[in-house]
């Protein structure tokens, strides 16, 4: 995990950097496609899944090593051939994973967050889960383990793979000429995240779109129909972690209400989408069937309040750089206790910008437990022998987050 923590702190950077230049760029060009609220959320939802990733919360149903000790029929040495072998095994076990994610109920819960937002840009790609607490993808890696990929080239290739995903989720790249028959381009990833009738569960390729044009998902950008993105049960929410879990509830509604035994069963591996006949009608939800005159969901803000959210996205953003920064250094109960409080403030202020009245109580409690904890050890986790005043600033952060609460709460009540 101090790999991966380590990894993190160079990757953070360099995925914000590249944010920013695409609104400038979008600035620039008179073609903006961000908001503040919606990025703020995105952004919120990629540090979400990082602290889960980070500290290892994962229930491991088997492991890729456990494979390829008792599963592979060959040994082979780390050459340029088993990297390109490793990273098509990873891809194409990535298309069956996404394939799976997209057409089955359960599965589906845990990629909803990455289709939530109804903007469609490179801050949407950090909306990533944190409801996948299943570790089951080393069963679609079979191949690799069967021809004996080293685990060593699968644990480098793998978070390869992952960023790789990152550059297409862009509205400024047209379409990409003889690359749009080899790899998965912006033009088809717009297809992917769109919720048109002709674009739905297609283009679930993540690198190379060989396997949707293989498999019969493949979908052309079509002129004649632009891409409208979200989800067709809106989540209705910026707070990330309330739609990481959206779908399970539903479903789990779903399964109690229904007096058939058998759908209270299936209900869970039944294509996505599916309820039973005794709950669908007398629990109806709220579907979009006009995907061009839908309500798209705004909530009230100001100039000010959005200096606010984005103050406090960039002080989470730099706690969790120091996290990583420090990971070596801290035990256990410690990792836990400081993603904890990062991961509660996002939940306080994306609350707070749904206008949720409880937010504040949240963000009231998060800042008296930051400043309980710097006042009885004196420190924040380690902070002081890098920067004497490290320790007052963030007294002073957690001070602000009281007061900022309840002030915002008071304006939006």
């Amino acid at each position: 995990m101090e790999t991966y923590a380590t990894a993190l702190l160079y990757a953070i950077p360099f995925f914000i950097l590249l944010l920013v230049i695409e609104m400038a760029y979008g600035h620039f060009v008179k073609d903006q496609k961000y908001t503040v609220l919606d990025t703020v959320s995105s952004i919120s939802s990629g540090l979400t899944n990082i602290i889960k990733d980070s500290l290892g919360i994962v229930l491991v149903l088997i492991s890729y090593p456990f494979l390829l000790e008792h599963l592979a029929i060959t040994s082979i040495e780390p050459t340029w051939l088993t990297w390109v072998i490793g990273f098509i095994a990873i891809d194409f076990a990535g298309y069956w994973n996404h394939r799976l994610s997209h057409r089955v109920n359960f599965f589906w819960n845990q990629h909803v967050i990455h289709h939530s937002s109804e903007k469609f840009n490179l801050a949407c790609a950090l909306r990533q889960s944190v409801s996948n607490v299943l570790g089951y993808f080393p069963f679609l890696l079979l191949p690799a383990a069967f021809l004996g990929v080293p685990n060593e080239v699968i644990a480098i290739l793998a978070p390869i793979q992952l960023f790789a995903q990152f550059w297409y989720h862009t509205q400024h790249i047209g379409k990409m000429g003889w690359l749009e028959y080899i790899i998965v381009t912006p033009s088809q990833h717009r297809v992917h995240h769109a919720i048109n009738p002709e674009y739905i569960d297609k283009n679930l390729g993540q690198v190379f779109c060989i396997w949707d044009r293989m498999f019969g998902t493949f979908q052309e950008e079509l002129p004649d129909v632009p891409p409208q993105y979200g989800i067709l049960k809106p989540a209705r929410t910026w707070n990330p972690i309330r739609i990481n879990f959206q779908h399970l509830w539903r479903l789990s509604l779903d399964a109690w209400r229904t007096k058939n035994l058998w759908d209270k069963i299936r209900i869970w591996f039944m294509p996505t989408g599916w309820r039973p006949s005794d709950v669908k009608d007398k629990y109806p939800t709220d579907v979009i069937t006009d995907v061009y005159n839908f309500e798209r969901y705004v909530t009230p803000t100001s100039k000010a309040f959005n200096a606010y959210l984005i103050f406090q996205l960039v002080i989470s953003l730099l706690l969790l750089l120091f996290m990583f920064a420090n990971f070596g250094n801290l035990e256990v109960n410690q990792l836990l206790w400081y993603g904890g409080l990062v991961f509660l403030g996002i939940y306080g202020y994306t609350s707070l910008m749904d206008g949720d009245t409880y937010a504040v109580w949240i963000e009231v409690f998060r800042g008296v437990l930051g400043c309980t904890i710097i006042l009885s050890t004196g420190d924040w986790f380690g902070l002081n022998s890098y920067f004497s005043a490290g320790k007052t600033l963030i007294l002073l952060y957690f001070l602000s987050t009281i007061i900022g609460s309840i002030y915002w709460h008071r304006q939006r009540v």
